[in-house]
C-alpha cells in the first residue's frame, strides 16, 4: 500500500482567502463555492472544510482581507501627505487612481455591499473598513469633514465606474477644496 505524502503548505489558508477574492470577482458571491475556490487555489476540496467552517466564513475572511488591503493603501497615501494641500491631492488620487477603480476592485466592492446588506457579520467588516478610512482622513481633517470626504470618495469612485463622462480630476479637486475649506 502506498501512502500519499502530505504536501507542506503553511500558507494554504491565506492563499485560499486570496484566491477566494478572485473567484468572487469572477462569479460573484452567489456563484462562489468551495469547489471553485479549491480548484482555483489548487488545493484538495477537503482543505476548505479544514480551514473554514463554511462558505460564509470564507467569504467574510476574503472581504476582511480586501478591506485590510485597501485600507492599508488608503492610509499609506494619507500618511505620506505632509501638508493640507498634499492631503487634498491624496484624496483626489484615491478617487481617480486606476488601482482604486480597477474593474476587479469595484466588482468586489459591489459584491461586499450586496452581501453585507444581508449578513450582519459582514456589516462589522464594512463598518471597520469605514472607520479605518475615516481615521486615515482624520490625520488631516476634522471628524465631520473626514466623514464627508469618505462618502465623497465612495460615491465618486462608484460613479466613475459607470459614468461615460466621469468627473474630471480638476473638478474633483475643486470639490475637495470646498469640503475642506
Amino acid at each position: 500500500m502506498t501512502v500519499a505524502k502530505r504536501r507542506l503548505d503553511p500558507d494554504r489558508r491565506s492563499r485560499i482567502i486570496d484566491v477566494a477574492l478572485d473567484v468572487i470577482a469572477e462569479y460573484g458571491v452567489a456563484g462562489t463555492t468551495h469547489r471553485k475556490v479549491a480548484e482555483a487555489a489548487d488545493v484538495p476540496l477537503g482543505s476548505m472544510s479544514y480551514h473554514f467552517s463554511g462558505i460564509d466564513e470564507l467569504l467574510i475572511e476574503a472581504f476582511r482581507r480586501l478591506a485590510a488591503t485597501v485600507s492599508a493603501r488608503f492610509t499609506e497615501l494619507l500618511v505620506a501627505a505632509q501638508t493640507p494641500d498634499e492631503a487634498r491631492q491624496a484624496v483626489v488620487a484615491i478617487i481617480t487612481d486606476g488601482s482604486w477603480t480597477s474593474t476587479r476592485h469595484l466588482l468586489l466592492s459591489y459584491e461586499l455591499y450586496a452581501f453585507g446588506a444581508r449578513n450582519p457579520a459582514l456589516q462589522t467588516v464594512m463598518r471597520d473598513w469605514m472607520e479605518a478610512s475615516r481615521r486615515a482622513l482624520e490625520r488631516h481633517f476634522d471628524r465631520d469633514t473626514a466623514r464627508m470626504l469618505d462618502a465623497l470618495i465612495e460615491g465618486l469612485t462608484i460613479h466613475r465606474s459607470v459614468d461615460p463622462e466621469p468627473v474630471d480630476p480638476t473638478r474633483i479637486r475643486a470639490i475637495v477644496d470646498k469640503l475642506t475649506a
